[in-house]
């Protein structure tokens, strides 16, 4: 596959068909003994907490030929794709990730959804894991939690994107294909990193944040909360929601208000932190599995005029990006959990014959 990015120039999207049934996800979860974090701590039992579809099947020689990993974004859970616009579009009978052919695995990254977090006891003397641990957590979920010796696809978004390209380089080996959603092969920088550092020292430098040991949320975690919202949709339905002065206070008191009833400020805290060591540029020609990364236009945190997308698949030996315009449909750097929005690229890239 020859290296290359697309930027689509059609100013339509062709109507999604209507997101099918899949079968019920079988969570679980895997317990991980004296996990070893690259800041030197370590916890003497790391949780990592689960959800499948389907089967896994092996072939004469006992790899494992239909597994999927698919992996969140930050603040996120697996839970949060077990949903019409991702599963719908993905794991019902005939769709690209039929749940009835392959073996589906939706991990909670380390400090989300169920598995081990700060929110669980430790508060802020929880281990401060980074994005090489959430990997290697999810490595030791796959292989030796799952028996699972090899993926047909890798994929994820948002964070678990950025996940995708280190998957490409730590276990080259390990999959067939990789499809990074809404991210960008590069450090963290620009004002992709003044959010999340504003955002972190709203909390931390909140009085009543009290070192972590909280009783109740800080009032920092509405601004925290602020910045979400301000970033994960783009300018159009956002100004959609809030047309009048009025409204858009409405709007934001109404997403927080729900936000502080799941949200827990030093689990956001350490989830926007864990970013500090994303750094895949200088690696990327480790990568031999296909890839094919997906942005849109609209991605207020990934934004296509940056170039960087461009400048950096060319490297990737059998890499390929593609860039989804701003439409109606889609949702700034929220469209990465719409699937009709890149299915059809999915189904292309599932061509690629097996490794």
């Amino acid at each position: 596959m020859r290296s290359g990015l697309l930027f689509l120039l059609l100013c339509c999207v062709v109507p999604a068909a209507p997101a099918a049934d899949y079968p019920p996800p079988r969570d679980g979860d895997y317990l991980i003994r004296d996990f070893h974090f690259a800041s030197g701590e370590t916890l003497p039992e790391l949780r990592i907490h689960y959800r499948t579809f389907g089967e896994p099947r092996t072939d004469a020689h006992g790899v494992v030929r239909n597994a999927v990993l698919i992996m969140h974004g930050t603040s996120g859970s697996g839970a949060s794709l077990v949903r019409a616009e991702f599963a719908g579009e993905l794991f019902g009978p005939g769709q690209p990730l039929d749940a009835g052919h392959y073996f589906i695995v939706l991990p909670d990254g380390i400090g989300h959804g169920k598995s081990s977090k700060p929110s669980d006891g430790l508060h802020a003397r929880f281990p401060h894991y980074s994005y090489d641990d959430m990997v290697q957590a999810e490595y030791l979920l796959l292989t030796q939690g799952l028996k699972i010796n090899h993926a047909r696809l890798v994929m994820g978004t948002s964070m678990g994107g950025m996940h995708t390209w280190m998957w490409g380089e730590q276990h080259r080996d390990f999959m067939d294909t990789l499809m990074p959603l809404g991210c960008l092969p590069a450090q963290i920088s620009g004002r992709n990193r003044v959010w999340r550092r504003m955002t972190i020292d709203a909390i931390r430098n909140d009085p009543d944040w009290r070192g972590g040991d909280y009783q109740t949320e800080p009032p920092s975690l509405r601004t925290a909360l602020g910045m979400l919202w301000l970033m994960s949709s783009n300018p159009v339905l956002r100004q959609q929601e809030a047309p009048t002065l009025a409204q858009a206070d409405k709007v934001l008191d109404s997403y927080i208000d729900s936000g502080l009833k799941s949200f827990d400020a030093n689990d956001l805290m350490y989830a926007l932190a864990a970013s500090r060591d994303y750094d895949p540029g200088p690696a990327l020609e480790k990568i031999v599995a296909p890839l094919l990364a997906v942005n849109s236009a609209d991605d207020l945190i990934n934004p296509p005029e940056l170039g960087i997308l461009e400048r950096e698949i060319k490297r990737v030996p059998h890499g390929r990006a593609v860039v989804i315009p701003y439409s109606e449909a889609t949702h700034g750097h929220g469209s990465h959990t719409y699937a009709a929005l890149w299915k059809r690229y999915l189904e292309e890239l599932l061509k690629s014959p097996e490794r």
